[in-house]
């Protein structure tokens, strides 16, 4: 799934929302200096912030069609697993990855990031994490258990109450700290979050989408069907909604 995203490279960066100025700010505050490393880059979407907060920001993602539309954005960026991937010496004030650390090994990942980072540069990895409201959930895992029954697309039955978005991700973002206290090399890891809203319409939640994990390997009738009963309901809530975001970083500085 990893490698799915650059289906559509273009929808992907228009879609997918950016990140608080505030997490980018505070991050190039508690780092030495402006060299980034983003790691899983994927169209450039917060490189080309940190690139606009001042910095040279150097990509590395494994899709090459991710790559692609990312230099088209100039960004640079050298294709590899992060894992694999080679530095050549070069040296970083911080590593960051957005939307994209749960694709690395967290220990692996943050032995690597240890050793291209200088003394007192910067770890940070973070994401989005959001709850539609409960119209649009109802109608989207329907619409999953209709076409694609069976599939990873269907949240389990009988298990208790699903968990929310918020407590997935923050089991995801503890798995990366432990990852960052089993690599060494780093003081302990904090953990920021940033509040914030974006209202979508209609049309703009079924850009995203297809942006979002299995949906990117669903064929495109059955995806078709899944948008067609999501929308309908969004029109019955009036035409769009406003869905509260929150973006949580796992950070930490190489001792």
């Amino acid at each position: 799934m990893a490698e799915s995203f650059g289906v559509d490279a273009e929808r992907y960066d228009r879609a997918r929302p950016p990140y608080p100025d505030a997490l980018v700010a505070r991050i190039l505050a508690a780092s030495p200096g402006r060299a980034v490393l983003d790691v899983g880059c994927g169209t450039g979407i917060e490189a080309r912030q940190f690139a606009a907060a001042g910095c040279a920001v150097l990509g590395v993602d494994p899709d090459t069609r991710m790559a692609e539309f990312a230099r088209r954005g100039g960004t640079e960026v050298e294709v590899a697993k992060f894992e694999d991937w080679d530095p050549v010496g070069r040296v970083f004030d911080a590593v960051v990855s957005g939307q994209a650390w749960h694709w690395v090994d967290p220990v692996a990942g943050a032995a690597k990031a240890a050793r291209v980072l200088r003394t007192g540069g910067r770890l940070a990895v973070f994401g989005h994490v959001y709850d539609p409201p409960s119209e649009v959930t109802a109608a989207y895992n329907a619409a999953c258990r209709r076409v694609a029954p069976g599939s990873m697309l269907v949240p389990p039955s009988g298990g208790g109450p699903s968990r929310t978005g918020l407590e997935v991700y923050q089991a995801m973002f503890a798995t990366a700290a432990d990852g960052i206290r089993q690599a060494g090399g780093f003081g302990e890891p904090e953990q920021w979050r940033f509040d914030w809203e974006r209202h979508y319409t209609r049309d703009e939640w079924l850009d995203l989408m297809p942006t979002t994990g299995g949906l990117t390997r669903l064929e495109p009738a059955p995806r078709a069907e899944v948008l067609a009963e999501v929308g309908a309901a969004i029109d019955a809530m009036g035409g769009g909604f406003t869905m509260p975001y929150v973006t949580l970083a796992a950070t930490a500085a190489r001792g």
